[in-house]
């Protein structure tokens, strides 16, 4: 598709033309019909094309659509399944009086980045990547975040939490803005335990949070939380016309990439979810799972669930919080926003549940290893945070 033709339509063109037309706008080429996977239960989505789906195993999308063609994960530079836990727990060292130091560096910089088959955006990016990375560390830790602008716009990094003013990372505080080629040491404890997330907080502040500078900024309590598979997930969106919204929609920046790619779990274990909405122009985002109930902690800053048994949840902008849920049965069961419009237009997924025997093939089938499981099984425990 070209930058021509991509000016021309506005998310609401594409949804008076139908679903199935967007579904062309996004792939950049068409979707297909896939075997309904467990859970889908939206009978709603619209027709599509006859085109057979280009993916492994014939995943689907939701209703049964399909994205066509697959991003260059290489080329990007980053890959939304490896986003989902690829912690990054920074240098580890320890201050004089015992208390751990977890050092950092974050460079902003301008990057393309291909948020769907054919669909390129032109990102502002830290460390070249959206999201950001996922800085991990335990309530109590010391944290230096040196920060580099190597971009040609001034930036900041504002992390949600407890800290200085001068740490703030907000026009005025501080060192305010760090102008291109600036740099700057954030330096502050991490508190309270929960899941955060930080951006830039530079003005335009909705153009720089929407062009992609934000990350996750989970602070595990110092007691650990029960042992889990763990995925980080951040849900974000693009307007790729500048229009003031968005037609592209993700988890981890990549439309209907967990469709095409269903996240490995093994039955019965206990998955948690970090989530965060970080979506630009639309005041609410959520998830809802399919065929399973969840517990949800509310910003995460809590050990005890602050709703049970629930389906599902709604964020608003800068919202995040913790599900935790096992599931009872094997098969392929969907994970999606109950806002239908996100949903067509790429935040939809699906899990991969097995058996224990089977998991080591569930891995191979979507490009992960050992490595991936154990970053997934290790991210709250001490070793899994370098110490």
């Amino acid at each position: 598709m070209s930058r021509w033709f991509q000016s021309l339509l506005s998310r609401r063109d594409i949804l008076r033309v139908g679903a199935g037309s967007a579904a062309a706008l996004v792939g950049a080429q068409a979707f297909g019909q896939a075997p309904m996977p467990a859970g889908m239960d939206h009978s709603q989505m619209a027709a599509a094309p006859a085109t057979p789906p280009a993916t492994p195993k014939g995943h689907g999308g939701h209703g049964g659509n399909l994205m066509v063609g697959t991003v260059d994960h290489v080329r990007n530079g980053f890959d939304p399944m490896q986003v989902l836990t690829d912690w990054d727990t920074g240098k580890v060292s320890r201050l004089p009086g015992g208390q751990t130091l977890r050092e950092y560096t974050i460079t902003a910089q301008e990057k393309e980045i291909e948020i769907a088959p054919g669909i390129f955006f032109p990102a502002w990016t830290y460390n070249g990547r959206v999201p950001g990375p996922t800085l991990r560390c335990t309530e109590g830790d010391r944290l230096r975040i040196t920060f580099l602008n190597h971009s040609s716009h001034p930036h900041t990094i504002h992390f949600h939490g407890v800290h200085a003013a001068e740490m703030d990372g907000v026009p005025g505080a501080g060192p305010g803005e760090i102008q291109p080629g600036g740099t700057f040491v954030y330096e502050f404890d991490a508190e309270p335990f929960g899941c955060h997330l930080y951006h830039c907080h530079a003005t335009s502040l909705k153009r720089h949070v929407h062009k992609g500078m934000y990350g996750a900024f989970i602070v595990d309590p110092k007691g650990g939380r029960p042992p889990a598979r763990e995925f980080m997930m951040l849900q974000n969106a693009f307007d790729t016309n500048f229009d003031g919204g968005n037609e592209v929609y993700a988890v981890n920046t990549v439309g209907f990439e967990f469709a095409r790619r269903p996240i490995p779990v093994k039955k019965g274990e206990l998955i948690r979810i970090y989530l965060i909405n970080i979506i630009e122009f639309d005041l609410i985002n959520g998830f809802h799972l399919h065929a399973n109930f969840f517990n949800y902690y509310d910003t995460g800053t809590t050990l005890d669930p602050t709703s049970r048994i629930v389906d599902t949840i709604t964020q608003g902008q800068g919202q995040r919080g913790i599900l935790e849920f096992r599931y009872k049965f094997a098969g392929q069961f969907m994970f999606h926003p109950h806002i239908s419009e996100f949903t067509e237009l790429g935040w939809m997924g699906l899990f991969n549940v097995v058996e224990g025997a089977n998991y080591a093939a569930a891995l191979k089938e979507v490009g992960l290893d050992a490595a991936w499981d154990r970053r997934a099984t290790q991210g709250s425990t001490a070793k899994g945070q370098g110490v």
